[in-house]
């Protein structure tokens, strides 16, 4: 038996040093007493890995901070500022009284203000987050597998439009993807090692990530329940081998609890009723992937392909390595798609599942590299995941174009067409989130209304009496009011005077 092992790793080390970016070159740096100012320089010097994640990750930071507050914000972003803008124990207390996100990301936006008031400084924290994912994949990658792997990956990061777009966003999905992946490499070094330190270390990070959105609990949890499972055998045996996985649990629910017991409050009020937004079923599942691949249909075919190569790879490699990256994969999608008829799902929630598609994709290397044995497959494999990336319309018109609705332009437009005294109604009426963050009714001399029925509009037009009256309205009105009695008014009462970025202005007749 020890023989066979022993083969078995020499076959594997040599298809490793056929593929190794590195050649025969070993870096110095084997852990933190060996970091110095020396070892660093001569890593740096030497390997191609340190090299080319040193590139992509500076090529991370100018796609990500590159005309960061080009866009002006849109509802979700100025709904951050609403609550940023509260005290520290104010924010706690619009989670408890509802709202729909944890307060960590609101929490460090709020000190974010010190530095000003605007897109730019909103959007940094989430920029920042999204360039460090970028060698942090790396790191899962190789901890699943090999440098390679963790490579391939970390470029795939690095071009993906998907995560370019919400590392631009001031929200929480960047930094819920950061800490996901933290969580994912001290997980893996958990399997491994099955030390203390890294599983309670596991159970801190996916804690902080559970504070920053509900959903990543998801994928820690499929984490957590792949643990079990393998570890089941060994507790039936031996019940002290069950004492890391409960520490790590013991410190989640420690650190969570409070934040367990307004999540299970929030999720039965808001599946109290149907969504009236979101992707519903199997719709969730493709457009996730879709989504993930650059918004490109073309990618997620070529895309989905490599990343079921890497799947039967990795079973080929290791059986529970297989299991663990299809449990990541399917457990996230069947919850979803189960939530999805309860509570509104959008992709972006499932931006958790960007590590464990772009490692499953790097994966597919391997069969290859077995083959020709040459560096040049991983360049290869290097180039095309990028290639495939800047091709998608994403890329070509992401930083030329506004990819959200331009509030700021369409204030201006306002004020161009008003007189004071006017009228301006807003609806949905939470639209005024953004809408005031660029306009100022007190300025321009007009009356802000808010006004999210067919009724609450008939009854403004009754009273306005010689006052102009204008709506703005956007899409999210069939969300804000499903039974369609705002759409029916202004089609009955309206006139559309322009468009902008799919914010419609409109003078009532």
């Amino acid at each position: 038996m020890g023989k066979k092992r022993a083969d078995h790793g020499k076959e594997k080390a040599g298809v490793e040093s056929g593929c190794n970016l590195d050649g025969d070159y070993t870096s110095p740096i084997q852990g933190f007493t060996s970091l110095s100012f020396e070892t660093v320089k001569d890593t740096v010097i030497h390997s191609r890995y340190v090299q080319i994640l040193l590139s992509l990750t500076i090529i991370g930071l100018f796609l990500r901070l590159y005309n960061l507050g080009y866009n002006s914000l849109w509802l979700d972003e100025a709904s951050t500022l609403t609550f940023a803008s509260m005290s520290i124990p104010g924010i706690w207390e619009a989670t408890t009284g509802g709202e729909f996100n944890p307060p960590l990301f609101y929490w460090i936006e709020h000190g974010m203000l010190v530095f000003g008031n605007n897109e730019f400084v909103l959007r940094f924290v989430p920029a920042i987050l999204g360039i460090l994912t970028i060698p942090l994949v790396y790191i899962a990658g190789k901890e699943f597998l090999d440098r390679n792997t963790g490579i391939i990956a970390a470029a795939a990061v690095t071009f993906s439009p998907f995560l370019i777009f919400y590392s631009q966003e001031a929200r929480a999905y960047s930094m819920g993807l950061f800490l996901v992946v933290i969580a994912m490499i001290f997980f893996l070094r958990a399997l491994k090692s099955g030390e203390i330190l890294p599983w309670a270390l596991f159970g801190l990070v996916s804690a902080l990530a559970f504070w920053t959105h509900f959903y990543t609990l998801v994928i820690t949890g499929a984490m957590g329940l792949y643990a079990l499972a393998i570890k089941i055998p060994n507790i039936k045996k031996d019940l002290a081998a069950f004492k890391p996985l409960i520490l790590a649990g013991v410190v989640f629910a420690i650190i969570s609890l409070p934040l367990i017991i307004v999540t299970i409050q929030l999720f039965m009020k808001r599946t109290a009723s149907a969504p009236t937004f979101g992707i519903e079923g199997i719709g969730i599942i493709t457009e996730t992937f879709r989504q993930l691949s650059g918004f490109s249909n073309i990618v997620m075919y070529l895309f989905l392909i490599l990343f079921c190569i890497g799947i039967v790879q990795a079973f080929l490699i290791d059986r529970h390595k297989g299991i663990l990256l299809l449990s990541l994969t399917l457990l996230p999608f069947a919850i979803s798609w189960f939530l999805s008829y309860r509570l509104p799902m959008m992709p972006r929630y499932l931006i958790i599942l960007a590590p464990v598609y772009f490692i499953g994709i790097a994966l597919a290397y391997k069969p290859l590299c077995t083959l020709v044995k040459n560096r040049m497959v991983v360049y290869g494999f290097i180039a095309l995941l990028v290639i495939l990336s800047v091709s998608t319309p994403f890329f070509i018109s992401y930083y030329s174009s506004f990819s959200k609705e331009d509030w700021r332009g369409f204030s201006g437009q306002v004020s161009q067409v008003t007189q004071p005294g006017d009228l301006v109604v807003v609806s949905p009426g939470y639209m005024f989130q953004p809408f005031d963050y660029y306009y100022s009714n007190a300025t321009d001399g007009t009356i802000e209304i808010r006004a999210d029925t067919g009724i609450a509009l008939d009854a403004i037009r009754q009273q306005k009496g010689n006052a102009s009256l204008y709506l703005v309205v956007t899409g999210d009105i069939s969300a804000a009011n499903p039974e369609g009695d705002v759409i029916a008014w202004i089609n009955e009462h309206a006139e559309l005077i322009r468009q902008h970025t799919g914010i419609y202005f409109f003078v009532v007749r």
